[in-house]
């Protein structure tokens, strides 16, 4: 959202007002529309991904987002969002991305796997772990506004990576920590598979 905040009015759908606590303890987001009260047609449909994700992708009512979709004209998500895009329904047969411990179930649920920082496939845009998402924010701002609205966002934001250790991705990192982090990922969240 950061990329995007000075070029948009965003909406934070939700299935009502209450708030909704993140998977950072402590924080919460507060919903300004209800995805009953969501505006028929959207620029643009984002979902976020985290460890909610498994529990979201069984959710009935919040899985109505394909309504919104279906009539967006960019479907987007970044993480874990994939998959609940995919539960959806919203990813059948597009090539999409997630974050890094999630790729084998984007199978599961209709998507094409493709291993990248963030994938556009039509008007389908994913991202992946949290840091991919700004890749992804600026290249939808771009397409949405422009080059120089994206190049603007990227400075206001002082974007330019330098990070102190090489261990962004399972491919660099050190065997022993992405082992870590994979046992973090198994604790933290049930299995994404779905059924559809």
């Amino acid at each position: 959202m950061t990329a995007l905040q000075m070029h948009s009015q965003i909406r934070l759908l939700w299935k009502d007002l209450q708030p909704v606590m993140s998977d950072t303890q402590g924080a919460a987001m507060v919903p300004t529309t209800t995805l009953a009260a969501c505006p028929a047609k959207l620029d643009v449909l984002f979902v976020p991904g985290g460890f909610g994700t498994a529990a979201a992708m069984r959710d009935a009512e919040l899985i109505r987002l394909k309504n919104a979709g279906a009539q967006a004209s960019y479907v987007t998500s970044v993480c874990s969002g994939a998959l609940i895009l995919g539960a959806a329904g919203l990813l059948d047969g597009y090539r999409a991305t997630t974050h890094w411990g999630a790729h084998e179930f984007l199978k599961d649920v209709g998507a094409v796997s493709v291993k990248a920082r963030f994938v556009e496939d039509r008007n389908r845009l994913t991202g992946g772990g949290v840091t991919a998402g700004i890749d992804f924010g600026l290249a939808l701002l771009a397409k949405l506004r422009g080059r120089d609205a994206a190049e603007t966002a990227q400075l206001m934001m002082e974007y330019d990576p330098a990070p102190p250790f090489h261990a962004g991705s399972p491919d660099t990192a050190p065997p022993q920590i992405v082992e870590q982090v994979r046992q973090i990922l198994a604790q933290a969240a049930p299995s994404f598979q779905t059924v559809r």
